[in-house]
């Protein structure tokens, strides 16, 4: 729940006004709930992402050297209008087109698509790619949601840095794309997220119980169990990320645990060791690591885990890549 805010104002663009000021390398677009890197090239193909607010530091922190050179936020959990998304791309575009990445939400998918539409009838060439690495299943029919979620990250990270060392439009999407198709995330909730302006939660979760393969927009999961450990719940997730990725011994992985907003470091810590032995016992080699805050959901207290197989080593080295964007 958002509690420390000001009435009748906007909280995104009050944000961003925070953001720009103390981040002297960022800039909001005119009149837009949106924030571009000041300092890119005019050489490299701009990358844009974006979606609802209520998942910082996502998107804005982002934005940066070898990662987005933009980002667009709507409403919390809500994306931006298609409108405001394709005032970004005819921003960005300086003849070579724009490269633009998206969670794979139907409401994000409507928008960011009929933007794109819009700014291909206008002769701006326009890449893309979708995120969908959430594994977690649809209690009704138990098939796979794909929604975008954590994993989204390396799209960030690997595309812009892949963008910034001077990759085509062409490449970038067949990058995305391996990216994309290479990750799987799954992830728990010990708190549901509260819905702004009162205490009432997005799903009933009873204190000491967990769910699992909740959403980032405050989406229930598809199975509550009691809490028993972190143990437990790092092999419920290992095994199931395991039977999606179908890894064998000794392959190379990239390793991310998200903090869903309001879990505390030590507990992240506590569950990274467990993630991490989990993972030795198979004898995969772990060869990046990232845990934090990286896509929240407001106040939602739990953790994810994405993995993706390293099927380039070029994968690593923009992971490595040093970049100026605070969220990373």
């Amino acid at each position: 729940m958002v509690q420390v805010c000001n009435k009748g104002m906007d909280f995104v663009l009050e944000s961003i006004e925070a953001i720009t000021q103390v981040n002297a390398h960022l800039k909001q677009i005119e009149d837009l709930a949106a924030v571009y890197y000041r300092e890119v090239s005019e050489n490299q193909i701009p990358i844009l992402s974006g979606g609802g607010s209520g998942h910082e530091p996502a998107h804005f922190g982002y934005v940066g050297k070898g990662m987005l050179t933009a980002a667009i936020s709507g409403p919390i959990f809500v994306p931006p209008c298609a409108n405001d998304i394709l005032k970004v791309i005819r921003f960005l575009n300086r003849g070579k087109g724009v490269f633009v990445i998206i969670k794979n939400f139907e409401a994000d998918l409507r928008e960011f698509s009929q933007a794109i539409y819009q700014a291909r009838s206008e002769g701006i060439p326009v890449k893309y790619v979708i995120s969908h690495d959430d594994i977690s299943v649809e209690t009704s029919n138990f098939k796979l949601r794909h929604r975008g979620v954590a994993g989204t990250v390396l799209l960030h990270k690997i595309i812009g840095q892949a963008a910034y060392e001077g990759a085509s439009l062409e490449e970038l999407e067949r990058l995305g794309l391996e990216v994309a198709t290479a990750m799987a995330t799954l992830g728990f909730a010990t708190k549901p997220a509260t819905i702004l302006g009162d205490n009432h939660p997005m799903f009933q979760l009873e204190p000491g119980n967990i769910s699992f393969g909740i959403g980032i927009h405050g989406e229930p999961g598809y199975r509550t169990v009691p809490f028993q450990s972190s143990e437990i719940l790092a092999n419920e997730l290992i095994n199931k990320l395991k039977m999606k990725l179908k890894w064998q011994d000794r392959e190379s992985f990239i390793l991310v645990i998200n903090n869903l907003g309001a879990t505390s470091k030590m507990e992240e810590l506590i569950f990274t060791n467990d993630v991490l032995e989990f993972l030795a016992l198979d004898e995969l080699e772990i060869v990046f690591t990232k845990t934090g805050r990286l896509v929240t959901s407001l106040d939602m207290a739990g953790l994810s885990i994405t993995l993706c197989r390293l099927q380039d080593k070029k994968w690593l080295q923009y992971l490595q890549a040093p970049t100026d964007a605070f969220g990373w």
